[in-house]
């Protein structure tokens, strides 16, 4: 039992490891080219840009509809049975081209009924185009499976040749719509790439689902589609009203882009140890392990995150160049969402579903959302609507979804020792 457990543990770390560099590389790769880029294109084309990837990552969303919580959990429960594999992969990328079709029909629309989107229109279609390409690459099924390495160094040398491209061509302002162009050569080569090793390494084919299995799979994924959406709402619908209320070539937007950009970073180094925690808990309920991890993280990130935010205007133009200074008192409010990222997503689902209580890991996020909305909602009719009272709003929704995980947990704090293995 405890060589058993020794190799668990031993998967888990490399899976990890994998993880960190398949997630982690792609923010990677957008920090070092993010100071190029917002010299390049100042304030102004730089927050056209992130007003573009912001409305896209609705769209992103509602294509992986939480395929990559839902099916990674299923592919780790039937990793022995070859053929359900088949069925879980075939249904899932199905579902996924059904709503990459829809999405952009809807995208279309939008953009010739709205006059300042329409000018625009080939840089939405490329940002779409990038954001439906990555969603079609087949993440859950490496997760579930806990074979991340082979897919991993293949990705992250594609993206690292094609962020060159960046370097190499983007030399003026009116070429921002290389950012998405360049971002969607990279993600089509690394999915024909996994598209690939999914037939002829691991076997895995698309097969005849039987009738009814397809809708199955969509409807048990949708809970977690609606706790993504509330999950990502804040970042998103923040900088969506932003470009409304100012436009999104201003220098307000392109501010609060920066500072965005910089926290969504810092929070991405979280997520493959709850994106690797998630289907190793699932199947093994190591509480243990998931309590030695929170308290070795927290005090190093609490740290960390006083000291940037002593240095915040400093730092703003060390990274991104003088005229994101001021960025820095964006940063600094935003800050603290940093600091609860490791809680938030440990007390997630790698703890709540192995304990019977994944319902609230969605409900959590449903009802941070709602604080959120009720803030913007109350800001816009008291004219209190500015770049700092969204900040404090946000700081306060995701707060929410930490406190109320943290009391279900320990109001439920038993179940630890029914479950911790021996």
């Amino acid at each position: 039992m405890a060589e058993v457990m020794k190799t668990n543990k031993k998967r888990l770390l490399q899976n990890t490891l994998f993880l960190y560099m398949l997630t982690f590389s792609g923010y990677f790769f957008s920090l070092i080219t993010v100071p190029y880029q917002t010299r390049i294109l100042g304030p102004e084309f730089y927050g056209k840009v992130g007003f573009a990837i912001a409305m896209m990552t609705y769209f992103r969303l509602v294509i992986d509809f939480g395929f990559i919580l839902s099916a990674t959990a299923d592919i780790s429960q039937h990793r022995e049975n070859k053929q359900e594999v088949a069925n879980i992969y075939t249904a899932v990328m199905q579902a996924k081209a059904i709503l990459t079709g829809l999405s952009l029909m809807v995208l279309l629309s939008i953009c010739y009924i709205v006059p300042m989107l329409r000018q625009d229109l080939p840089l939405y279609v490329l940002t779409f185009a990038s954001v439906a390409v990555s969603a079609f690459l087949p993440d859950f099924l490496y997760r579930g499976l806990e074979t991340m390495k082979r897919i991993t160094v293949r990705t992250v040398a594609i993206q690292a040749f094609f962020v060159l491209l960046i370097f190499l061509f983007l030399k003026h302002p009116q070429q921002y719509y290389f950012v998405p162009l360049f971002t969607l050569i990279g993600n089509a080569v690394a999915l024909l790439f996994a598209q690939v090793h999914v037939c002829y390494k691991l076997k895995i084919k698309f097969v005849r689902l039987e009738k009814g299995y397809l809708a199955n799979t969509i409807r048990q994924s949708s809970p977690f589609f609606f706790s993504r959406i509330a999950a990502t709402m804040y970042q998103v619908t923040n900088t969506f009203f932003l470009g409304l209320v100012y436009s999104p070539s201003s220098v307000t937007v392109g501010m609060y882009v920066a500072s965005d950009r910089l926290v969504g970073t810092a929070k991405s180094a979280f997520t493959p140890i709850a994106d690797s925690l998630y289907p190793y808990m699932v199947k093994h309920r190591d509480f243990r392990l998931l309590k030695k991890i929170i308290w070795r993280i927290m005090p190093p990130v609490i740290v960390a995150c006083i000291v940037l935010g002593m240095y915040a205007h400093e730092c703003m133009s060390f990274f991104l160049g003088k005229a994101f200074y001021e960025a820095g008192s964006t940063l600094r409010i935003l800050l603290p969402i940093v600091a609860m990222t490791p809680l938030v997503y440990m007390l997630g689902f790698p703890t709540l579903s192995p304990m019977g209580l994944a319902k609230h890991a969605n409900l959590s996020t449903i009802i941070s959302a709602v604080v959120q909305l009720i803030g913007l909602s109350t800001l816009f009719w008291t004219g209190m609507f500015t770049v700092s009272s969204l900040c404090f709003i946000t700081v306060v929704s995701q707060f929410t979804v930490l406190l109320y995980r943290a009391i279900i947990v320990w109001k439920n704090r038993h179940i630890f020792s029914e479950k911790e293995p021996t």
